[in-house]
Formats: C-alpha cells, sequence, structure tokens
C-alpha cells in the first residue's frame, strides 16, 4: 500500500474510535448549527482534530483543507478532510455516515481514504493503482444505460436556488431507473459507485472535503466523474455527475437539459 495512504487509513481507524464512542448517544453532545439545516458537535471537531495530529506527526509541513477548522498552511501537498460525512445521520442514530481524506499534490488528487466504522469498510485508492475496499479489487458496474439502473443522490437540504432544476433532474431519473436512493452521506455514495453497488450519482453543492477522496475511487475504479455540465470542474463547484461511464453519459444527456446559466457556471 502507498505510505501515504497507510497513514490515511491510521488517521481514519483513530477517529472511527472518537464517533463510534458517542454513536446513538447524541444526548449527550454539544450540537450547534452552523448553517441551515447544518450541524456540527464536538465529535466532528475531535474527529478532526485526531485525524489532523496523526498526518501532521508523519507530514509536518503539508497543508490541510478540513471542515471544521479550515485552511492550515503548507506546501504543495493538502491534505482534504471530512471527519464525519453524514453528520445528521449520525447524531439520529441512522447508520450512514463516513471518515474521509483526500490528499492532493499541486491540485491534483493523488489518494483517497473512505471508511464506514460501522461495517468496518475501508475504501481506497492512489493514482494509477486502482481501487480497493478492504483487500478486494473495485469496479464499477457495467450497466450499459439508465434501464434498471439504481442511483444514488443528495436532495437540497441547506441551498434551495436551485431546487426546480433539481426536481427536473430527479422527474427524469426517476421514469428511466430501477431507482433512486438518498442515504446521506456523499463520501459513501461515490464508495458505493466505486464498489458498483450504485450504478451512478449526482448531487448540486457538495464542498470539497465530501467527495474528494470520493471522487478518486470512483474513478480509479473504471468510472467517470464530471461536473453537472460535463466538464472537469466539479471539485470547484461542488455540482457532480459519477457512474460507469454508460451510465454517467446517459444521466448527463438527462441532466443537460435542466441546467441553466448559473448552475452550469
Amino acid at each position: 500500500m502507498n505510505p501515504m495512504v497507510t497513514i490515511a487509513v491510521r488517521a481514519a481507524r483513530e477517529a472511527s474510535k472518537v464517533l463510534l464512542r458517542y454513536y446513538e448517544r447524541a444526548d449527550v453532545l454539544n450540537i450547534s448549527e452552523k448553517g441551515r439545516n447544518e450541524f456540527v458537535s464536538e465529535v466532528d471537531r475531535n474527529a478532526e482534530q485526531v485525524i489532523i495530529e496523526v498526518l501532521r506527526e508523519k507530514y509536518p509541513n503539508h497543508a490541510i483543507l478540513a471542515e471544521e477548522s479550515g485552511t492550515h498552511a503548507g506546501d504543495d501537498y493538502q491534505w482534504v478532510i471530512d471527519p464525519l460525512d453524514g453528520t445528521t445521520n449520525y447524531l439520529h442514530g441512522f447508520p450512514q455516515f463516513a471518515i474521509s481524506i483526500a490528499m492532493k499534490h499541486k491540485g491534483r488528487l493523488e489518494l483517497g481514504v473512505v471508511y464506514d466504522p460501522l461495517r468496518d469498510e475501508m475504501f481506497t485508492t492512489s493514482r494509477g493503482s486502482g481501487a480497493l475496499l478492504n483487500d478486494r479489487k473495485l469496479r464499477v458496474s457495467n450497466r450499459k444505460g439508465l434501464k434498471g439502473a439504481l442511483l444514488g443522490t443528495g436532495l437540497p437540504y441547506r441551498d434551495f436556488r436551485f431546487r426546480d432544476q433539481y426536481m427536473g433532474m430527479l422527474n427524469e431519473l426517476i421514469e428511466e431507473t430501477a431507482g433512486v436512493r438518498r442515504p446521506g452521506s456523499a463520501a459513501l455514495d461515490f464508495a458505493y459507485v466505486a464498489a458498483g453497488r450504485l450504478d451512478g450519482f449526482w448531487e448540486l453543492g457538495l464542498s470539497e472535503w465530501d467527495f474528494a477522496a470520493g471522487a478518486l475511487l470512483v474513478r480509479e475504479a473504471g468510472g467517470m466523474v464530471t461536473d453537472i455540465g460535463g466538464g472537469e470542474r466539479y471539485l470547484e463547484t461542488g455540482n457532480v455527475i459519477a457512474g460507469g461511464i454508460k451510465v454517467h453519459n446517459a444521466m448527463l444527456r438527462k441532466i443537460r437539459p435542466h441546467l441553466d446559466d448559473k448552475l452550469n457556471a
């Protein structure tokens, strides 16, 4: 395993101890609302600090972008951290959340780790080396189109500016597929696309830390990841489509008619 992946795995496992200690005990946590329908607890902050400490011990000069503590200056290497993707699920005892850690070098994604501590599923990848679930090689599904496809998505919950466009996309894709799921953790949704559990995924308004690791997982598992218009600016815009190549392209054709200048900017 890539040495940096090994360190990221160690950081994820250490942070998971914090998450599991308080899972289904939200009544004892200090919880605050940092934005509309966006919550943070001491668990998020403590897990993030654990990850940063593990990474800093080995790579003290690397930069960091973390959901709760923001940007930490450093060199050309940058770690992108979400200590608890699916906080609302976690606080409700809903068993779908994960830790996401990615690393970029000069802006290019180089490795990713997504860890589901409840199922002990560790998704790992590094550029050019494929993607793994624990020790098993991953491959996106080989579905030829939308017929029979199972898709994942994220419903708008903070920013409702593009609600009508999103509902148009959803209506199109519900009619063409076997179903659409909204589990509530984008990091795991991307990991599931990489594993072939979902055939495709789309969402609007994600933050980079939500899916940086997952995006590389999908690409290294043979899939496609683009922004909502089919371009390469998905980490910048947060409007994203992922899937096997044929499913991705079919989704893109259905989604494009619902874009406007602001959404496709």
